[in-house]
């Protein structure tokens, strides 16, 4: 069968980094051969993140990249269930378009997920080479925090929940989508406590996880605090 890649780049105020991160996907792609389409999901950035993506399009063309914008800033969670309703591919990649994602790592991770046929692949920053560059030891233990407070509350036995950057099979994808509650920070991590519930197969790439190039951090006081709120609704439900 026939394997098509949809890459879901879900963006808010890009408008520096979408030519790279773009220019990286297709570098890598087209190197390693794999059929894929990128899928631009803007919520209404008001720095001109449109007008780059429509620049884009031109290069590259518009069976490559496909625009699907929204009014206005609606949340990651969305934009994801925004974007596989538009996927041609049969499987979803899912990752953010500030840098903090290496494009080298999807043919990583499709590799891994042919080779075991795996329902997922996730790309974690605590195994094996993976690592945080750039983050000060503040963000570096609220992360870790995170995820150990995760592993201990709920045990999923998957080393990095809070990453964003991961291979889904589409069935598998819109399953868990049906399942999970929560629309924000947390819907990464719902997802993989989801997968477990369900018995679904995950893969681990490490990952070196790049802080923000351009642009303020995405992670403030108020997210971790919905992030813990969060955590312990899901504790409360799982």
């Amino acid at each position: 069968m026939h394997n098509k890649y949809s890459i879901l780049l879900p963006t808010y105020n890009e408008v520096q980094n979408l030519p790279i991160i773009i220019w990286l996907i297709i570098k890598y792609m087209d190197e390693s051969g794999f059929d894929y389409e990128i899928i631009v999901i803007d919520d209404g950035s008001p720095d001109g993140t449109q007008d780059a993506a429509l620049a884009l399009q031109k290069i590259y063309g518009e069976s490559k990249i496909i625009l699907r914008p929204r009014e206005k800033k609606l949340g990651l969670g969305t934009a994801y269930i925004h974007g596989i309703k538009h996927a041609t591919g049969n499987f979803i990649v899912i990752m953010d378009a500030d840098l903090s994602h290496h494009p080298k790592a999807i043919p990583q991770f499709i590799e891994l997920q042919q080779k075991n046929n795996y329902d997922l692949v996730s790309g974690t920053r605590y195994v094996g080479d993976g690592g945080v560059y750039g983050w000060d030891f503040k963000r570096k233990l609220v992360s870790r925090g995170a995820n150990f407070l995760t592993q201990l509350l709920l045990r999923p036995g998957a080393s990095d929940l809070t990453g964003s950057f991961r291979l889904y099979k589409k069935d598998v994808l819109q399953k868990l989508i049906d399942n999970c509650v929560s629309k924000g920070y947390v819907f990464q991590m719902e997802m993989i406590i989801r997968a477990r519930q369900l018995n679904y197969t995950i893969g681990e790439v490490p990952i070196t996880f790049v802080d923000r190039v351009y642009g303020e951090s995405k992670l403030g006081g108020s997210e971790i605090f919905q992030f813990a709120k969060a955590l312990l609704y899901l504790f409360a439900t799982t």
